[in-house]
């Protein structure tokens, strides 16, 4: 199996039946699906499933990791804690796709309070199948203007920040250009 169709997948007690719902649905469509919280029994607390989560990540073992929750905001708050990681949460297939497409996310987190399983599995789809720049190689520097946006991020040094009078050191710098006509996001 290639790296690029692997994915590492966890979730709390309330995020635990969406889960397992994408889960198979990723496993029917190919993927390696790593699974941190197989059962139901002993799961744990939403911020450690997140933490998990990203250490995964963090330590290359995966490119992407899937995060289910209540409300996809706790696993998502836990995991962004974890450095090299790039969350997003989102409760649409649009959402999904442009947080892996525009802002490089490494881990979408999906809440099960608000999202059935069909939608979940087309936003794993999205999200999973996108990468920075995807679907708007007619936008004029979208792409360089997105990539700063996570280089900074990924390099973010708030004493540096704090010392530059709250602003960015160095910025880098990239036109973008007019919204391509026709494009919905």
């Amino acid at each position: 199996m290639s790296a690029e169709k692997q994915v590492v997948v966890g979730a709390d007690f309330a995020g635990f039946p969406l889960k397992s719902a994408v889960a198979d649905h990723l496993h029917e469509r190919g993927w390696e699906v790593v699974d941190i919280t197989p059962n139901d029994e002993n799961l744990p607390m939403y911020h450690r499933v997140g933490f998990r989560l990203g250490a995964e990540l963090a330590e290359g073992n995966f490119a992407k990791a899937l995060a289910f929750c209540g409300t996809g905001m706790g696993i998502h708050i836990a995991a962004s804690k974890v450095p090299h990681v790039h969350a997003a949460v989102a409760e649409s297939v649009p959402a999904a796709l442009r947080a892996a497409a525009a802002n490089n996310a490494n881990l979408l987190a999906m809440g099960a309070f608000y999202i059935g399983a069909p939608l979940g599995m087309a936003m794993a789809d999205a999200f999973l199948e996108a990468e920075l720049g995807s679907g708007y190689e007619n936008w004029p520097g979208f792409y360089e203007y997105h990539h700063i946006g996570y280089l900074e991020c990924e390099n973010f040094d708030y004493e540096a920040y704090k010392a530059n009078n709250f602003e960015v050191v160095d910025p880098l710098e990239a036109t973008l250009g007019d919204q391509p006509i026709g494009l919905a996001y």
